[in-house]
Parts: C-alpha cells; structure tokens; sequence
C-alpha cells in the first residue's frame, strides 16, 4: 500500500515558484492570501474550479498538488467499487452487467496495480 500523503502540497509548491499567499489568492481570483492559508494549512478543502486553477498555476495534476486527498478518495471508491462489484455478480447475466462488472473490477483493482509500481 502506498505511504500517506500529505492533504495537499500547495505551500511547498507556491515556495518553488517565489509566490506570496496574496500573489497566489490574485491568480485564484480571491481576495486575499488568507484563503490560501487555509488551503495550504488543511483547514478548507477547495471546490473543483479553485483545485483546477491551482493545477493551471503550479502545472501539475490536482491528483498531485492534493495528494492525501486524492489517495482518501480513491480508496473511498475502492471499497464502493468493490462492493457493487459483489452486488452485480449475483445479477443476470448480461452484456450490460458483464461490461459493468469489468469496469467494476478495474477501479478496485487499480489501487493494488499502483502499489505494485511503487515496490
């Protein structure tokens, strides 16, 4: 399994770039650096649109810049994946339900495929 990831690496990367909290908060068109402080210090987690112009400013997939949020998530999915995969097993079955339990089965395995290229 992976290691834990911080919440987000947005501080670590607003530093790389030489960029104030209110430089920043300009670029996200908010109106100061103290929204971006939350962010940065996992107070508040972003809405889609501000996590989207943060991938636009530091260039770097959002699944990066909030890591430990993304890796909470997908493992969310997993488990849910995982159990519908269970529910759809015992249904008819269907070229619907034979192409769904696939596409069920890839999204709960994709954690254990990420682990592996991590070894």
């Amino acid at each position: 399994m992976p290691s834990t990831q911080l919440p987000n690496y947005l501080r670590s990367n607003r530093k790389c770039l030489g960029l104030s909290q209110d430089e920043v908060a300009f670029l996200l068109g908010a109106q100061s650096g103290a929204k971006v402080s939350r962010y940065e210090r996992f107070v508040r987690e972003p809405s889609l649109a501000t996590a989207l112009a943060y991938e636009a400013i530091f260039q770097k997939p959002a699944s990066e810049l909030f890591g430990g949020l993304y890796q909470k998530m997908e493992q969310k999915v997993v488990a849910r994946a995982k159990a519908l995969t269970y529910r759809t097993d015992y249904q008819k079955p269907t070229r619907e339900n034979t192409q769904k339990l696939q596409a069920l089965t890839d999204i709960a395995a994709s954690q254990s495929k990420k682990a592996l290229n991590l070894s």
